[in-house]
This record gives C-alpha cells, sequence and structure tokens, in this order.
C-alpha cells in the first residue's frame, strides 16, 4: 500500500497531500453516519496523532469536525517542526484554527469556512506531560487514534504506550456503564498492530470503528488482530484500481458482489429441473454416527442441488432414512463389523458417482479402521469428478500413510479436491502436532494447496479458501455460533450443493473454486442470519441450512422469484 500511495502520487500526478485530504474525508463521513441519527452539532472529540501521515490524516479529519460543530482537542505527540512535510501542512493548519487566526491558502482546502473552528492544539512530549493532560481533560464522545498507520514493525513503547493503556479502560468503563460514547475510531488501522501481521505484536487500541483506505490490510481482516478493528470500512481515495492488479495481489476478501454473480450465473430458469442442477453423492455416517450424514446430505439439498444421494453403510442406512428429508435418496454401502464403510465398496461406490456431478465424503464416516481408510483413498484416487473431503474423510487420508496428506494424492483440473478441515484437522494433514504451524495461516494453507494443487477450506474465525495458484480468498461471513456441532458436515454439504449446480449449470465453465468461495459466503451469512434470529447460543446447525433460503434471497432476490 505505501508503494501505491507513492505511484498514485509520482506516476499519476496525485498530490499526496490530496491523498490525506481524502483519507480525512473518508473518516468524517464514517463518523458522520455513526452519529446520523443525532447529528455531531455540539459533540467533543479528542484526535491523537503521532507524527507521521497518519497523524497527518488526524489533523485534516479534526478541521473537518470542528467546521461540524464538534468540539476538538488535538493532541500531536512531537513538535511540529519534526513532523513529515504533508503532515505538518496540515498541523500548521490545525494550530492556525487553534489560534483563530484565518487559515492558510492551500490546493487541498480550497472552501472558505465561516467561522473560527473550536479547536485546541497542544504539543505533547513526555510521559509527564500526558499525564497532566489525562488528569485535566474531559469526557469526549469520540475519541479518534491517528497515532501509526501501515509503517509500526515494532511494539509500542513510552510515550505512544501511556496513551493506548487508558484507552482500554475508557471502552471497559464504558461498556460495563451501557453508554454509546466514547466512540473510538481508528485512522487505516488500530495503533499497535504491524498491518502485515494476523497478531498483534503488543498493546494496541481496541477500534469500535477502523476507516482504512484503498484496500484492506492483513490485520484489518485476519484474526487475532482483526478482532481490534471493530467496523471496517474501506474507503477509496484516489488511487487508480490499475496499481493494484500491477501489483498482483494474492490475499483478497470476498465480497456481496462475487458471490451474487455466481448465484445468477447459476440461477433456475423456467426450463429447469433436478437433473440441469446436478447431483451430489455424499457418502457419510457409521452405525451409531448418523447425524453427521443426515446434516450434510440435507444441507446439499437445500442449497440448491437438484438430486442428493446419501451412500453409507448398511446398518446405518435405516437411520439415516429416517431422520433425513424425504427428497434425500439413500443407498447402502458394504461394511466392516463395526459398522464402518468397508473397501469392498470401492466399485459400488465408482458406479454411484458415475451418475453423479460431485462427490462429499467423510462426515461420521469413522477413520478407526484400516479398511476404511483404504475405501477412502481408493474412491479419491479413482475419483473422475470433484471430491470434497471433510472430517473423518481427512483422517483417514492423513493416518493412511501416517505421515499426513498423501503425497500421491493431487488435484486436477477436470476433478479438482476440495479439502475442509478445522485446525486440528489440519495439522494432521501436515502430519504434525505443533500448533505454530498454523500461526500464520494464510500461509499454511496457502503452502498446502499449491504443493498439492487442490481447493483448501482452513476453517476457523474468517475462513479461507486456498486455490492452487497460491491466491487465498478471506470470507467475512459467519459468527462464533458457527462452532456449534454438526456445523461442518453442513459446511460440506453446502458446498457439494454448490458444486453441483455449478458442473451441471455451467458445464465446461464450471468453476470448484468460485463455488466453493460462494458456498462458504452464504452458509456464513445464513448462519448471521440465524443468530440474528435465534442468538449465537442457540442456534444449532440444522438452524444454519434452514436459513440458506434468507441467505440466497438476500443476494438475488430477483434470481428466486418465479
Amino acid at each position: 500500500m505505501r508503494e501505491i500511495d507513492l505511484l498514485t502520487t509520482r506516476d499519476y500526478h496525485v498530490p499526496s497531500l490530496s491523498l490525506m485530504q481524502a483519507a480525512a474525508e473518508a473518516c468524517f463521513q464514517a463518523i458522520a453516519d455513526h452519529f446520523a441519527s443525532t447529528g455531531l452539532k455540539h459533540r467533543k472529540a479528542q484526535v491523537l496523532c503521532g507524527p507521521g501521515n497518519n497523524g497527518g490524516d488526524g489533523a485534516a479529519l479534526a478541521v473537518m469536525l470542528a467546521h461540524a460543530g464538534v468540539e476538538v482537542d488535538v493532541i500531536l505527540f512531537g513538535r511540529v517542526e519534526d513532523t513529515s512535510d504533508d503532515a505538518k501542512t496540515n498541523f500548521e493548519i490545525v494550530r492556525l484554527a487553534a489560534s483563530e487566526r484565518p487559515l492558510p491558502k492551500h490546493e487541498a482546502y480550497t472552501s472558505e469556512l465561516p467561522d473560527p473552528p473550536a479547536l485546541t492544539f497542544l504539543e505533547c512530549t513526555s510521559v509527564a506531560e500526558w499525564k497532566n493532560l489525562t488528569e485535566t481533560s474531559g469526557s469526549y464522545d469520540i475519541i479518534v487514534d491517528a497515532l501509526f498507520g501501515t509503517g509500526l514493525s515494532r511494539p509500542l513503547e513510552g510515550i505512544f504506550l501511556e496513551v493506548v493503556k487508558p484507552l482500554k479502560l475508557i471502552r471497559t468503563n464504558r461498556d460495563q456503564s451501557g453508554a454509546s460514547v466514547p466512540l473510538i475510531v481508528s485512522v487505516d488501522l488500530p495503533s499497535g498492530l504491524n498491518a502485515d501481521l494476523t497478531a498483534p505484536i503488543g498493546e494496541a487500541v481496541q477500534a469500535d470503528l477502523t476507516v482504512t483506505f484503498t484496500a484492506a490490510k492483513p490485520a484489518n481482516v485476519l484474526p487475532p488482530a482483526s478482532h481490534l478493528n471493530g467496523r471496517l470500512v474501506i474507503a477509496n481515495i484516489g488511487s487508480p484500481a490499475a496499481l493494484i492488479e500491477a501489483a498482483k495481489p494474492e490475499l483478497f476478501v470476498t465480497e456481496e458482489d462475487d458471490v451474487r454473480q455466481w448465484l445468477i450465473s447459476t440461477r433456475y430458469t423456467p426450463d429447469s429441473f433436478k437433473n440441469t442442477h446436478g447431483h451430489a453423492l455424499v457418502i457419510a455416517g457409521s452405525r451409531g454416527y448418523t447425524g453427521a450424514a443426515v446434516l450434510c446430505g440435507n444441507a446439499a439439498m437445500r442449497s440448491g442441488a437438484g438430486l442428493v444421494t446419501i451412500a453409507t453403510p448398511a446398518s446405518a442406512q435405516a437411520a439415516v432414512a429416517a431422520s433425513v428429508m424425504p427428497e434425500v435418496m439413500t443407498t447402502a454401502l458394504a461394511e466392516t463389523d463395526r459398522g464402518a464403510v468397508s473397501d469392498q465398496a470401492v466399485d459400488h461406490v465408482m458406479q454411484l458417482s458415475a451418475k453423479a456431478n460431485v462427490v462429499a465424503i467423510g462426515p461420521g464416516l469413522s477413520a478407526e479402521d484400516e479398511r476404511t481408510r483404504r475405501f477412502v483413498y481408493n474412491v479419491v484416487k479413482q475419483r473422475q469428478i470433484p471430491v470434497v473431503i471433510d472430517a473423518d474423510g481427512l483422517n483417514c487420508l492423513a493416518n493412511y500413510a501416517s505421515k499426513g496428506w498423501p503425497a500421491e494424492l493431487q488435484g486436477s483440473q477436470t476433478s479438482p479436491l476440495i479439502l475442509t478441515p478445522h485446525p486440528g484437522e489440519m495439522l494432521r494433514l501436515l502430519g504434525t502436532t505443533d500448533k505454530t504451524a498454523l500461526d500464520d495461516r494464510v500461509a499454511a494453507a496457502r503452502d498446502f494447496a499449491t504443493k498439492h494443487k487442490l481447493i483448501l477450506v482452513l476453517k476457523g474465525a474468517r475462513s479461507l479458501v486456498a486455490a492452487p495458484d497460491g491466491r487465498v480468498f478471506i470470507n467475512p461471513t459467519g459468527n462464533a455460533g458457527l462452532g456449534t456441532a454438526g456445523a461442518g458436515d453442513t459446511l460440506t454439504g453446502i458446498i457439494a450443493g454448490f458444486v453441483a449446480q455449478a458442473v451441471a449449470t455451467l458445464k465446461e465453465n464450471a468453476d470448484a473454486l468460485n463455488a466453493t468461495i460462494a458456498a462458504l459466503y452464504v452458509g456464513g451469512l445464513a448462519g448471521d442470519f440465524a443468530a440474528r434470529n435465534l442468538g449465537m447460543r442457540a442456534m444449532v446447525a440444522s438452524d444454519i441450512r434452514e436459513h440458506l433460503s434468507e441467505a440466497i434471497r438476500f443476494l438475488d432476490p430477483k434470481g428466486e422469484t418465479a
């Protein structure tokens, strides 16, 4: 992003001060939107500024707030004379405004401002000065954190650490009292975070609202760092999209319109019938573990697949058939003496898959018996269509060679593999118990997906989809309620249902990656609607399935009406 800012100024002749002004305007608009019902006039704000460009953004924002009727206290932690060029311009404007002298003429500030703004401006260079300020300052409706942006690479220390610490107490007291103010706003990034890292590097601001510019940074969107951002607003401040494309990014956040376009491309048409929307074959369940098969099959059906068949061990078929939706078919597979599927069922499954568009394998399957592990291995190895692998399907393969994922099982363009591990399963696929292997979840997912040429869905807070070409997509939907039992089985069914629809509807243009990204987003959105209606604590996996309709209709209402 620093390079893009530089190139915007150098190659597109956009003054850097104009970028700073646009950043401030974006922050002002986000704050104004937050207080839309009550307005900003007569409110009080404190703007905490570092000496760099982030502080310069804060200074420009302070002037805008003041001219909206907000009483603003600006504190620069440093001296104006020591700030960077563009930031210095803004601090000089604030200092002049605070002294009620006329604002200087400048190309970035052309509007005539009739009244002197209600501004105070102080330079603070020591912890002692800061403590004295905190003892004498009153309460605020808005606190703006404009201390550090993308340039921070080490933990806060000295005066900046002392500035950030009280914000935590202020926020705690606010929340415990039930008050709505002060609103804590971070400019670009909560100060204390390293923009490139997903974990805090030390003490950091916990914001209610973060306004970042041009594109999100990893710390804006990946947990646990992203938990400190509050509501995230991504603002366009004038950097051309061509510069972002030229940077060849490999990390993306899935957006609503991405998923809407996929839903539009696979819409039901007037001549649609069951075969035009795909057949999903779900291989799941074992004696005593039939619930996972039912959840997976039902989710595939509810996601829009035209046909769903659950293939399950013979002794489990009656229980599955009694619990599953009546629209879902079942069939029996050869089993072991413990009621798990046996490798004797491979030929039968290959015959079944010849009539399907996608296979989902794993939920409730059991991974204890070598014959079950051989079954999974051979089904995956002999596949002719896309295969989604979850739960015990992953465990079977991770244990097959006792060294993690079998190296010979590679994905392909015509028969893609889609793996959906949670962190524990991911460690088994990597052949390790060392949890630090997932400290960088993006790198771990990317490395595995590219090495084995497959699609990897790494579940968790902000689940990831890693593609064989190295791209990684961050899913923004979902909530803690999705951690409930059976939610993974439900997600596997949704992915299988979406892939089946893509293959049947789009044929040679079908893309399993796009279908998987869309399924993850829609499943998370359904979970968000379920949490809204039921609460996270009470929602269960079947509630996710039952809110799929609402999620799909929200994204593509036109496509879901006759």
